[in-house]
C-alpha cells in the first residue's frame, strides 16, 4: 500500500507541471481553430481536431495522476478561459467591417467565424468532459492504491470521452445531418478517441514514470473536494 501524499498540499509549480500545462493548452486552441473541418479516413468521419484534442486527455491523465486532481482541476480552468478567450475575440474580429480591396473576408470568416453552437458546444462538453476523466482517474488511483495505471487511464478515457463526444456532437451537428450520417460520426469520434489512447497507453507509462522519478510526487487525493469550481 502506496505512502498517503495529502493533495490538500499539492506539491509546488514546477518547470514540468508548466510546460504539460502549456502543451495542454496549446493543443486545446488548435483543436478548437480546426474543428469544423470534416476529413474523411475510410468509411470514417471525422472532425479534425481529432488529432490533437484526445492528446489534451492525455495530458489530463499525466497531471492528475502525477500532481493530483487540485492541479489538474487548475490546468482544465486555465485551459477553459483561454478557449473563451480566443472564441470571444475570433467573434470580435470577424464582427468588424473589412476594406472592400480585402480578397479573403469569406475565407477569413468561414475558418475563424465560430457559429455560437460550435463555440458553446466546444466549450460544454470541455468542461464535463476533462472533469469527468480526470474524477474518475483520480479515484480509481485510490481505489486500486495506485496500481494498473491502464485501468485508469482507459477507463476514465471510455466515460470522459464518452461524454465529451456527447456533448459536443450533439451541440454543434444535431440537426445538420441525417440520423444515419449523425450516430456514424458520433461512433467514429468515440471510437478513435478511445482507440488513441489505448495506443498511447505505453507513452502515458513512461512520461508518468519520468515524472514521478523527477518530480520526487506521486499524489493521492485524500479528502479532496471534487467540485470543480473550488479553486481554493
Amino acid at each position: 500500500m502506496p505512502d498517503r501524499m495529502e493533495s490538500a498540499i499539492p506539491p509546488a509549480i514546477s518547470i514540468p507541471y508548466l510546460a504539460i500545462t502549456s502543451l495542454f493548452i496549446t493543443c486545446l486552441l488548435l483543436s478548437n481553430v480546426v474543428t469544423g473541418r470534416l476529413v474523411q479516413l475510410g468509411s470514417m468521419t471525422l472532425t479534425a481536431d481529432l488529432f490533437l484534442f484526445t492528446i489534451t486527455y492525455i495530458f489530463g491523465d499525466v497531471l492528475t495522476e502525477v500532481y493530483g486532481f487540485k492541479r489538474a482541476r487548475l490546468t482544465i480552468w486555465l485551459g477553459f478561459a483561454a478557449n473563451l478567450l480566443m472564441a470571444l475575440v475570433f467573434i470580435l474580429v470577424v464582427s468588424l467591417p473589412s476594406p472592400s480591396f480585402f480578397e479573403h473576408e469569406n475565407a477569413y470568416r468561414t475558418v475563424l467565424g465560430f457559429a455560437p453552437r460550435i463555440v458553446l458546444a466546444s466549450l460544454l462538453a470541455y468542461f464535463a468532459g476533462e472533469f469527468s476523466n480526470s474524477v474518475i482517474l483520480s479515484r480509481l488511483k485510490l481505489a486500486t492504491g495506485g496500481r494498473w495505471l491502464w485501468t485508469r487511464t482507459i477507463g476514465s478515457t471510455f466515460v470522459g470521452q464518452a461524454i465529451d463526444t456527447t456533448v459536443f456532437m450533439v451541440i454543434a451537428f444535431w440537426g445538420l445531418y441525417s440520423p444515419d450520417i449523425f450516430m456514424g460520426m458520433v461512433l467514429a469520434q468515440y471510437g478513435w478517441k478511445v482507440a488513441y489512447e489505448v495506443l498511447a497507453t505505453p507513452l502515458t507509462y513512461a512520461v508518468v514514470g519520468y515524472l514521478k522519478k523527477r518530480e520526487g510526487v506521486d499524489t493521492y487525493d485524500y479528502g479532496v473536494a471534487y467540485n470543480p469550481f473550488r479553486l481554493t
